[in-house]
């Protein structure tokens, strides 16, 4: 049984984005502000470095019981003792990523669209990641953006727990939450905001009155 994570407020880290400020020092803050899950994301680190960042977040994120998800690398995840893995359509299948990291840590996959989700077993999966939503540019590889409309009609597709991911800002959260999500994956909103505990905050929020009304 994977842990137990909530995907409400799901920070992914952008190494030039956080700037001077460092990704462990932005999550923490994100953390304090109601972020309840963060990914581990930078393609240009080495894997040195993303193991070192990965220890560093872990040991950081431990005191707010906030899960640390690697992205695309299963051997970081491994090394530093995270708690799981997010892989995407190019990436190692699910099934086998499963076997490698074992049944309690948790793994995600991105799906963005029917041909995707047809060549998806999602039966290792705990969550999707749906999207991108909107145009980004913190993810050169990402898809056509899908809008809320097209979230809403693709999310009933997958029984699974799911995140939407793509130019995400506060303002957009309530109507992707009415639109079936689970919570909102978010990376310059919170990574490039001068107080991105602030930014944090305002998603939080933006989730939990989504829930209630």
């Amino acid at each position: 049984m994977a842990h137990a994570f909530d995907l409400s407020v799901y920070l992914v880290t952008d190494t030039r984005l956080c700037g001077a400020r460092g990704v462990v020092e932005t999550a923490v803050a994100a953390a304090r502000g109601g972020a309840t899950l963060v990914q581990l994301r930078d393609p240009d680190a080495s894997t040195r470095q993303l193991v070192d960042s990965a220890r560093a977040l872990v040991a950081a994120l431990a005191p707010f019981n906030v899960p640390l998800i690697v992205n695309d690398r299963i051997d970081v995840a491994l090394a530093s003792g995270a708690h799981g893995v997010h892989v995407g359509q190019s990436d190692m299948r699910p099934a086998d990523v499963r076997t490698l990291i074992g049944r309690d840590a948790i793994l995600g996959l991105s799906v963005g669209s029917d041909g995707e989700l047809a060549n998806s077993d999602l039966g290792p999966v705990d969550y999707v990641g749906i999207g991108p939503v909107f145009g980004t540019q913190t993810k050169t590889n990402a898809g056509p953006a899908m809008g809320v409309e097209g979230f809403a009609t693709f999310r009933p597709k997958i029984a699974l727990p799911a995140v939407a991911i793509g130019g995400i800002k506060a303002g957009h959260t309530a109507e992707i939450m009415r639109a079936g999500a689970d919570g909102v994956a978010v990376v310059s909103a919170i990574c490039a905001a001068e107080d991105p505990r602030a930014a944090a905050e305002d998603f939080a929020r933006a989730v939990a009155s989504a829930r209630v009304s």
